[in-house]
């Protein structure tokens, strides 16, 4: 189980095409042994770590404990590797767990078997200890584990530290539509270069996650400072640490140096954005425009970064009539945005290829299932359209 100051293998999970600035975030948090690998980062740090890293971390979306990690290739296999585990010292008495299974594996084609499997070994040792058995709660449970299934690699069994994923800051309504995860908004940012010290512009704003990430970047605003966490339920959190962790987490926390403006046609999505700040407790620091995206008259003048997550028309018959926005965007860009730098996150490339510009940069993201390009167009003086085909 994971104590004060004994640092442990541990593991941050992200969307692909993440791992490398969730790497910088780790290192710049003073981790150690951090590596990246697919979908996720390893690295080391004890319970003190867990707390300060799921606080801090902006593109995470779990940090993990491994418990336990093995190759197997039958259900008693699966079993073993799971009853291995001394579960009296990490389920407490009377505390309720759930298992969440992610990934595949040809030994189970159903992930909710190995899930029964997992909660029958855990199960069978407690009882055999404890003389009755705990109960499951897979709405609420005390205890959350994660068991990740890997056709080529040995499987693993972590405990969940961080309980609702960490995208879930606690400021947007879950349940309605999320175009942008808002780990994956502050992944773009901080591709972007963006901590604050240049003002920014989203020009189609939504549901303003980009305004909130970067109002959170610019004021040095820890992302999971108004939240819980699943460790709150662990046998060996220690309420005292974390609270000092809390308090050393906001210690940064500044001024917005440099103006965030987002803007939106739409006065629904502005009303939504502004009750996202305001829950975020960002509200001071964002302006609010309602303006037609192709307006991009910067206000500070010249410079600054535009950030933007157009449509993606995914739907049949929706790509042909983005066509032109995408141009049009792009035109925009080029006569409007001098000395600015624009990031688009484009889901289509046929619609990447409309805005007739030549990107500096192509960095592959995925929201969500979807395989996308974070587009960098320099608008230097005199910047030149090429021949969109």
């Amino acid at each position: 189980m994971i104590e004060l100051g004994k640092p442990q293998p541990l593991t941050a999970t992200c969307a692909r095409g993440l791992e490398r600035v969730l790497a910088d975030e780790l290192r710049d948090l003073g981790a150690e042994a951090v590596a990246p690998d697919r979908g996720a980062v390893m690295f080391a740090g004890d319970l003190r770590s867990v707390y300060d890293v799921n606080l801090r971390l902006r593109t995470a979306m779990r940090v993990l404990a491994p418990l336990v990690r093995g190759a197997v290739t039958t259900r008693n296999d699966l079993y073993d590797l799971a009853a291995s585990v001394a579960w009296d010292e990490i389920i407490g008495d009377n505390q309720t767990f759930a298992v969440e299974v992610v990934g595949k594996h040809r030994s189970f084609h159903r992930t909710t078997f190995a899930g029964q499997v997992v909660k029958d070994a855990i199960v069978d040792r407690l009882r055999k200890i404890r003389g009755r058995r705990p109960n499951v709660d897979r709405e609420n449970p005390d205890v959350r584990l994660h068991l990740r299934l890997v056709d080529t690699a040995p499987l693993t069994l972590s405990l969940d530290s961080t309980g609702e994923p960490l995208s879930h800051r606690g400021y947007r309504p879950r349940g309605g539509p999320a175009p942008l995860a808002e780990t994956l908004a502050a992944g773009i940012l901080l591709l972007a270069g963006y901590d604050g010290s240049e003002p920014l512009l989203d020009p189609m704003c939504g549901t303003g996650t980009f305004a909130v990430e970067a109002a959170l970047i610019a004021t040095k605003t820890p992302p999971g400072l108004h939240r819980a966490f699943a460790f709150e339920r662990w046998v060996v959190h220690d309420q005292l640490t974390f609270e000092e962790v809390q308090h050393e987490a906001n210690h940064g926390h500044r001024d917005a140096p440099q103006p965030i403006i987002a803007r939106d046609r739409a006065e629904r999505a502005l009303r939504a954005t502004g009750r996202n700040l305001k829950a975020a407790r960002m509200e001071r620091w964002v302006e609010l425009e309602q303006r037609d995206a192709l307006d991009l008259l910067l206000p500070w003048g010249t410079g600054g970064v535009i950030v933007a997550n157009p449509p993606y028309g995914k739907r049949q018959g929706e790509v042909e009539k983005l066509f032109g926005l995408y141009r049009r965007f792009g035109d925009s860009l080029k006569n409007q945005a001098t000395g600015a730098t624009a990031w688009v996150l484009a889901g289509e490339p046929r619609l990447a290829k409309s805005i007739g510009l030549k990107p500096s940069r192509r960095i592959p993201l995925f929201n969500g299932p979807i395989e996308c390009r974070l587009l960098k167009f320099e608008m230097y003086e005199g910047t030149k359209k090429h021949k969109a085909g």
